[in-house]
């Protein structure tokens, strides 16, 4: 179980590596002065700042990155959803201690989920499902 949650808490991101991700999900591949103007819209970070934080997420398989000229592109290897999904999976496991349960308790107690989100939120896990076995049945 300590070997899950260390390689689990590997694929967490950084506020900084996240914002980063950001960037790149939105441009796609882009090189270093690319995302470090594009960062410069909410903070200004120094170049070698954005370089070594994107090499970071490099070593770490978050990133490709493919020589253009003379400078590297960098492309994002992780998805959106993973690295939502990796969050929301590491704040149920501190939070909650693995309880789905207690994080809607949570919602619903401090009055962010309500009955009809609830009832919205319901609907959604149903046609989500409907699509899933509706791909299902494509695949057979």
């Amino acid at each position: 179980m300590g070997k899950k949650k260390s390689q689990q808490q590997q694929q967490q991101l950084t506020p900084l590596e996240l914002q980063i991700m950001n960037v790149l999900w939105d441009l796609g591949p882009a090189n270093v002065q690319t995302v470090q103007e594009k960062l410069a819209e909410s903070q200004e970070l120094a170049y070698t700042t954005v370089q070594t934080m994107l090499n970071v997420l490099h070593r770490k398989g978050k990133v490709r990155r493919t020589l253009r000229g003379r400078a590297f592109d960098y492309a994002p290897l992780l998805t959106r959803d993973k690295a939502v999904s990796n969050a929301i999976g590491d704040m149920v496991d501190r939070l909650f201690g693995g309880s789905v349960d207690g994080l809607l308790m949570s919602l619903v107690k401090s009055r962010q989920l309500d009955p009809r989100k609830l009832e919205e939120l319901s609907s959604l896990v149903e046609q989500h499902e409907r699509d899933k076995k509706g791909k299902g049945d494509e695949s057979d």
